[in-house]
């Protein structure tokens, strides 16, 4: 079919065969060798569904296309009225038959990864970070991002054994947050965390050993902060209690030894963060 236009938009595009070559960024989504940190990956990242496709739209991250059913496009209009690229249009059936599964948002984004930042970078600008060891978990990862963008932490700082923040499920779960969060790989681990000290950040590492300071009385929430969270099982190494000037734990209820990592970070952040997010950010 030809294009055409609908609520100004000019590059609407109807696809009605699974076998279009024109749709192959979105093919079989679900594939290993689909993933971006996966070697024979191809480094796209994808949002998932009107909120998240909107978070891409809005950040650095160079749309290639959109694919989805009318509806959902059409919710999309505003924001690709000037956008010069391909918004492919296609029934849920087609849609399932290209990226593999059934797709209950309606529509997806494609877009090119935006150059890294350094770590640098954050630390000079940031004054409370986020520093993750370990966490492999794609669904934690976007959920600390998420917590992250709620309660007004500057940026993550990703170390030794973290995930692809930018994996299909990561930005999913992170709402597209991922997207609008700044976040820099640690290439030196754990000697770029003097990067930290350097720049004048408290480091704090949560943890819920008994020995460590409650999280309240830490008052974390005076001058520039830098918070380790570690993996889920063996938390963090003795390398990054070794880095931090402060070990805190968030005090619970007997019987109770731990958090999943997104809750805890939720926590300590809004304990790091007391006073700095108002109303309309």
């Amino acid at each position: 079919m030809a294009n055409e236009k609908m609520n100004g938009v000019a590059r609407l595009i109807e696809v009605t065969a699974v076998e279009d070559r024109r749709v192959d960024d979105f093919r079989d989504l679900s594939t290993a060798d689909r993933r971006p940190d996966r070697p024979g990956g191809r480094g796209l990242v994808i949002a998932e569904g009107v909120v998240v496709v909107r978070r891409m739209l809005a950040s650095p991250y160079p749309v290639r296309a959109l694919l989805g059913v009318r509806r959902r496009i059409e919710e999309l209009a505003d924001e690709i009225v000037d956008l010069d690229v391909p918004a492919y249009i296609v029934d849920a059936e087609v849609m399932a038959g290209i990226v593999g599964f059934h797709l209950n948002r309606g529509v997806l984004a494609i877009a090119d990864r935006a150059p890294e930042v350094e770590p640098a970078q954050l630390t000079a600008t940031a004054r409370r970070l986020a520093v993750l060891e370990g966490i492999g978990d794609h669904e934690n990862l976007g959920s600390l991002f998420r917590n992250a963008a709620a309660l007004g932490i500057d940026g993550l700082l990703l170390g030794s054994g973290c995930s692809d923040p930018l994996y299909r499920r990561s930005v999913r779960v992170s709402m597209g947050h991922v997207l609008r969060v700044p976040f820099a790989r640690m290439h030196s681990w754990p000697a770029d965390l003097k990067l930290l000290s350097d720049g004048g950040f408290r480091i704090a590492a949560l943890s819920p050993q008994p020995s460590a300071v409650p999280l309240h009385a830490a008052e974390l929430h005076q001058g520039p902060v830098a918070l380790l969270l570690g993996s889920e099982g063996p938390g963090l190494t003795e390398q990054a209690f070794a880095a931090a000037d402060v070990t805190v734990r968030i005090p619970m209820a007997d019987g109770v030894d731990s958090l999943n990592v997104a809750t805890s970070a939720a926590i300590a952040f809004h304990a790091i963060g007391e006073g700095a997010v108002g109303g309309g950010r």
